[in-house]
């Protein structure tokens, strides 16, 4: 992990995924919520690359006047070219693509949303471009700067993470959201609705969604709420975790869990502090644990991540593949019962490993249940030790 700084207060932090190698294959659709470091990772990793910013004005209206255009600017020494928030305008697609048969140009697409590039029609370059999502910061980018109270209370967004007002920050990321993503994209026209839809999904987060109870509580139709869950993850701020059903000796449930992919917002949509050794910490433990999983599959492993939940109500926070089943716990002190859960999972001897996370200074065993501290579980899990 290297740094360079940006200014007095923000350091840049490198990134794991290397956009350069990621280029010599093929070109890319780089995909992740706004403020998570697009711009600042292509600036550092790919100096000298001709960049289209759609969220500028001039650019946006002469590329949407004529898309063809693009291919006249560009010259034989524009091998790579980067299309800033693409989303924007899906029709250039076609003239990317053209560009890619016919010149071998390597093009970065990036986007905080993908749900016009996932709408009929939309020419996504015939299987010619992979997809990358960037995540918030995660424990091994920051390094030594890592600290789990800031992260769970500020979330991992680069630019709040190491703010000096990040309350604010985060309260006005939440406004900006709404403005710039459903807003200018048009994808409700409803906007009080889905504000008030978006605060009670919030207090719903790392839960097993009740959608007539969402409905109720947001005044809105519950057919209305599918949609506006579907928004949040075509916006790339909500992921479902859907349930492990492999279980054979205890019924499993089949619903899925939602995450958002920041505590931090979590916590400002809610309108609360997650302060450790409170009920709430304990729960925004668990999504900033989910962050750090989902971007370990997406950076490296590819795994799959589901949680798995028995009809009788044993609860497993996380299984990784089909290998490795994680329960969080934000406390210095287990007992046997928080372990009770991964101890009848371990019943079903489908798993390798039953892991228990938690504050705990030194690991220690349950049984067939390892409990581990949580900084040695984030340093074995990238380091590829569980897979």
């Amino acid at each position: 992990m290297t740094m360079t700084m940006t200014n007095d207060s923000a350091p840049y932090i490198e990134r794991i995924p290397n956009l350069p190698a990621l280029l010599r294959q093929r070109s890319h659709f780089l995909l992740g919520p706004r403020q998570t470091g697009k711009t600042s990772l292509i600036r550092h990793s790919l100096k000298g690359a001709r960049v289209y910013d759609l969220l500028d004005t001039s650019i946006y209206l002469a590329l949407s006047h004529r898309p063809e255009r693009i291919s006249e600017e560009l010259t034989p020494q524009d091998r790579v070219v980067v299309i800033d928030e693409i989303q924007r305008l899906p029709e250039l697609l076609n003239e990317v693509h053209r560009l890619v048969e016919e010149r071998g140009i390597r093009f970065l697409l990036t986007g905080s949303s993908a749900r016009k590039l996932r709408r009929g029609g939309v020419n996504l370059l015939g299987g010619r471009a992979r997809t990358k999502h960037l995540h918030p910061l995660t424990y091994r980018e920051l390094g030594v700067r890592f600290d789990l109270v800031r992260a769970v209370e500020r979330g991992l967004i680069p630019s709040i993470y190491f703010s000096d007002d990040p309350r604010a920050d985060l309260r006005a990321y939440a406004g900006s959201y709404l403005q710039q993503e459903i807003v200018a994209e048009g994808v409700t026209r409803n906007v009080p609705a889905f504000s008030r839809f978006l605060k009670v999904a919030a207090l719903c987060n790392g839960t097993i969604v009740n959608f007539t109870n969402v409905a109720n509580d947001a005044q809105v139709a519950r057919t209305t709420v599918y949609e506006y869950f579907e928004i949040l993850k075509d916006t790339l701020v909500l992921h479902e975790l859907p349930a492990w059903r492999k279980s054979k000796k205890r019924k499993p449930l089949a619903s899925s869990k939602y995450h958002f992919f920041d505590v931090g917002v979590v916590g400002a949509l809610q309108g609360r502090e997650f302060r450790p050794g409170t009920p709430e910490f304990g729960e925004a433990f668990e999504t900033y644990f989910m962050h750090e999983l989902l971007s370990y599959s997406d950076y490296v492993s590819g795994e799959p991540l589901s949680y798995w939940r028995s009809t009788s109500g044993f609860e497993v926070d996380f299984i990784i593949g089909d290998h490795t089943a994680v329960e969080l716990k934000a406390k210095e002190n287990l007992s046997p019962q928080d372990v009770k859960p991964l101890l009848a999972l371990a019943e079903e001897k489908k798993l390798k490993r039953y892991l228990c996370v938690s504050l705990e200074p030194r690991p220690r065993q349950f049984g067939r249940v390892t409990a581990i501290p949580f900084r040695e579980f984030l340093d074995k899990l990238w380091s590829g030790a569980y897979s």
